[in-house]
């Protein structure tokens, strides 16, 4: 039998990869908790109507992208493919809508689309998701794009261009529609086979189609932008002022839309050239209706993804901070006795330390402490034992002192040292 490999579109996250997945995880959790907001975990397997209600059954998403499948009873189910629509049946099925004023969540996990590969982008892909419940104020637009600010100075990413739109709301598309398709419709015939079901169901998700005879159509046709109510104006204008307050510059986009049907308001991508073709790494926007939508009560909202795999590649591929590592090697049986007790002193002080199993030569020891960037390393023998001291070796410049045999005592040293 030949070997089994991982379904295409899958792979095994390790190795340089896998670090820099938890630095984007540790340095989010950092900032998002910093700007109090609190981590929830919702399944990555639900019932396919919430996507259809939530995400629109005439979203490409919908239509030809996601894992879905009957149960053994019959039931219809799907690996979510965003985490948006999870989070807001979570936040009405808990009550949470009744316990606080303002909710602000998120989450870090797997997503699933059938979609094809391509340079970051994979069938199962991670993302950053985080949500903010009960505001329609513009600042909280603002201030989630500038906490991504922060977060990618940390991570040093650097070159990157937030696009930011107004998608307006009910009463503007309901206005802008008929507009809307009888532009397109005088352009039938140079529009692809999907955008011509979508201007039948939902015409401005035509701006979002990359097909490039498709986006020289609509590059003359009219903008929602341009036609805004009041409201919606003023809110975009005020969420533009908030990004000057942060000193974020921005890019308006005015024929930015997203893909997935429950967007209002505010939207925005954050992309960057070194992606290539899919350079979308970060987004979202308003979803101010769809927790009533959902059976919930009137509940402004808005949202992002970060995705890992893309923001992955923008974090440099040179070495990632680590901590310090101790090496303990020991030779014989007695110096073997205070494998524990060196071992559980250096976890008490938050130290990582490493070991052979096998004890083998000091040679070998050392060989395998190198291996794994040891900044120091422990050497015991029946000789220190006897002195009741213990050898310290830098492993950088190769100095060497002694400190008394007291396993707690060394780990306390050594982490003076390391801070």
């Amino acid at each position: 039998m030949g070997k089994i490999r991982t379904l295409r579109g899958f792979r095994d996250i390790l190795g340089e990869d896998i670090e820099k997945f938890r630095r984007i995880e540790n340095v989010s959790r950092r900032y998002l908790e910093l700007l109090g907001f609190t981590e929830i975990a919702t399944p990555v397997l639900e019932s396919t109507d919430l996507f259809i209600r939530s995400i629109g059954d005439a979203t490409d998403i919908v239509e030809k992208e996601m894992f879905t499948f009957a149960d053994l009873g019959g039931d219809s189910l799907t690996l979510r493919p965003e985490a948006t629509a999870g989070i807001v049946r979570a936040y009405l099925q808990s009550g949470m809508y009744a316990k606080e004023r303002i909710s602000k969540l998120f989450t870090i996990g797997p997503m699933f689309r059938h979609e094809r590969p391509q340079k970051g982008r994979f069938r199962q892909f991670h993302q950053v998701d985080v949500e903010v419940f009960g505001s329609n104020d513009p600042f909280v637009d603002a201030e989630l794009l500038w906490m991504i600010t922060l977060l990618l100075e940390d991570l040093g990413v650097k070159k990157y261009i937030m696009e930011v739109n107004s998608v307006g709301c009910k009463l503007c598309r309901e206005g802008f529609r008929a507009m809307l398709v009888s532009y397109f419709e005088t352009r039938k015939d140079r529009l692809c086979e999907d955008c011509l079901r979508r201007l039948d169901r939902n015409p401005l998700r035509i701006f979002d189609c990359k097909n490039l005879q498709c986006i020289e159509v609509s590059s003359g046709s009219p903008l929602l932008s341009d036609h805004l109510c009041t409201g919606c104006q003023d809110h975009f204008h005020g969420f533009l002022a908030y990004m000057d307050d942060f000193r974020i510059p921005v890019v308006v986009n005015k024929r930015l839309v997203r893909g997935l049907d429950y967007y209002t308001r505010t939207v925005f991508e954050i992309t960057s050239d070194e992606l290539g073709a899919q350079k979308a790494f970060t987004a979202g926007g308003r979803y101010d209706n769809l927790v009533e939508e959902m059976g919930g009560p009137e509940t402004p909202a808005i949202g992002l993804a970060i995705g890992m795999e893309r923001l992955a590649l923008l974090v440099g591929n040179g070495e990632l901070p680590r901590k310090p590592v101790c090496f303990f090697a020991y030779l014989g049986e007695k110096a073997k006795d205070y494998l524990a007790p060196m071992a559980k002193a250096f976890i008490d002080q938050g130290l990582s330390i490493r070991y052979s199993y096998e004890g083998k030569s000091l040679k070998s020891q050392m060989r395998y402490a190198d291996s794994l960037g040891a900044g120091f390393v422990l050497i015991l023998g029946d000789e220190e034992i006897s002195k009741n001291v213990i050898i310290v070796r830098n492993m950088k410049n190769k100095d060497q002192f002694e400190l008394p045999l007291d396993p707690p005592g060394i780990a306390v040293e050594l982490r003076q040292r390391f801070h």
